[in-house]
């Protein structure tokens, strides 16, 4: 009896935890060193991953991230691979760019611009242009994992990546 109790309970959870885990709150690992210092520090082969929290419903309340925001997005050349960077600029923003074709590029409606920590370990909008903001799966909150390094996730926008004219600057320049 006991056996079909747990098998109940585990008929009826499994749905449950799979729809929590869909479109709530997730944990995943992130591998490689583009977003270096902010995940990954430490260069050896073992500790070379940080397990995140991805805040799922963050995206049904405010669709449009924030600069500085720490974003998990599928990525625009391979849908299979999901890509965790932070958000430098948002629609209407105009970005100076590091690699991309363009020196300079305003942010159309609908995209922004992502960029990992570590720019010469990263492909990011600088390779590939803005990025869709319906690519978006998540914003990354938490390191939970190695425990030495739990922490809650800074926003700031790394020095001199600011945009060079927001949007709310092009409506006062108008």
């Amino acid at each position: 009896m006991a056996i079909r109790s747990v098998a109940i309970c585990a008929l009826y959870a499994t749905p449950v935890l799979i729809t929590f885990q869909d479109c709530c709150l997730t944990c995943s690992v992130v591998c490689g060193a583009s977003m270096q210092p902010t995940l990954n520090p430490e260069k050896s082969a073992r500790s070379f991953r940080d397990v995140v929290v991805l805040n799922m419903l963050r995206k049904w309340r405010r669709p449009v991230p924030q600069r500085g925001d720490i974003v998990a997005y599928i990525s625009p050349r391979n849908p299979r691979r999901m890509i965790v960077k932070r958000v430098i600029g948002l629609p209407g923003d105009v970005i100076e760019t590091l690699d991309y074709k363009e020196k300079r590029v305003t942010i159309p409606d609908g995209h922004c611009w992502v960029e990992g920590d570590n720019h010469g370990h990263s492909e990011d909008s600088n390779h590939y242009g803005p990025v869709a903001l319906g690519l978006i799966v998540g914003h990354a909150t938490h390191v939970v994992f190695p425990p030495t390094r739990m922490r809650k996730l800074s926003t700031q926008i790394p020095d001199g990546r600011t945009p060079l004219v927001t949007r709310y600057e092009h409506t006062l320049l108008a």
